[in-house]
């Protein structure tokens, strides 16, 4: 059944009414914490790492690739080096819940995770982290055979996807709105397919998008949509 906009519109405005950034609140030492970093060149973000609290509360930083100004700027080594990024997050409550039990299942990293396989793909350097009150450990993986290992590690991806996926918005509805009906159509698939995650920390981009009479009303909708998605998943930030 298709829902009225209106509808829509209304529901994206009651979540935007109660979503603000979840604030870096001070951890209390000894808290228990499970983070994951990543790193791979020539990816537009080729390093990353999450941190993720008990409490759902956590951190995204990353370092966008360096900008280069063309051929005639690289004989001149003017190259602009990429961009910080440092976004707090939180998650909802099952995704914590999973992280954490498998984290303590893994006996919190202390465990040889990385395939002994010869002629891997190069997918990237990994590392998972636990550290806490009680106890600590990590382990280092281009490529690891172990399900929940894997499990995590899309899991953190997925959540990776859905930050740079906010910024990509931001930069379509600043200067290439008419790039945002196929991006949109992007993040709706990668949703459904579970390789987007935890949308409602990008509440505020697509509550902008919704907001903005002069786009497509597809448009509109679609994140409009996302936005209610994320406040039935408890994933919208408090």
């Amino acid at each position: 059944m298709r829902v009225p906009f209106a509808l829509l519109i209304a529901a994206a405005a009651s979540c935007a009414a109660q979503t603000t950034s979840p604030s870096a609140t001070p951890v209390a030492a000894g808290a228990r914490e499970v983070s994951f970093q990543f790193e791979r060149a020539g990816l537009p973000v080729p390093k990353f790492t999450i941190v993720v609290h008990e409490d759902g509360t956590g951190t995204y930083k990353g370092e966008e690739a360096p900008v280069s100004g063309g051929a005639r700027a690289a004989a001149l080594q003017a190259t602009s080096p990429g961009r910080a990024i440092d976004r707090p997050i939180k998650l909802s409550q099952p995704t914590v819940e999973t992280i954490f039990k498998i984290a303590r299942s893994l006996d919190r990293f202390n465990i040889p995770c990385a395939s002994k396989a010869k002629n891997i793909a190069d997918t990237g350097k990994k590392t998972l982290s636990y550290s806490g009150s009680d106890g600590q450990g990590s382990c280092t993986y281009n490529y690891s055979e172990n399900k929940s290992v894997t499990q995590l590690t899309e899991t953190f991806q997925a959540i990776a996807f859905t930050m740079d996926e906010g910024r990509k918005l931001d930069f379509l509805h600043r200067y290439d709105r008419l790039g945002l009906y196929s991006e949109m159509d992007v993040l709706i698939h990668e949703v459904q397919e579970k390789r987007a995650l935890e949308v409602g920390n990008i509440a505020p981009s697509l509550t902008s998008i919704v907001a903005d009479e002069a786009l497509m009303q597809k448009v509109r909708e679609r994140a409009a949509k996302l936005l209610a998605q994320a406040d039935d998943s408890g994933s919208k930030p408090n």
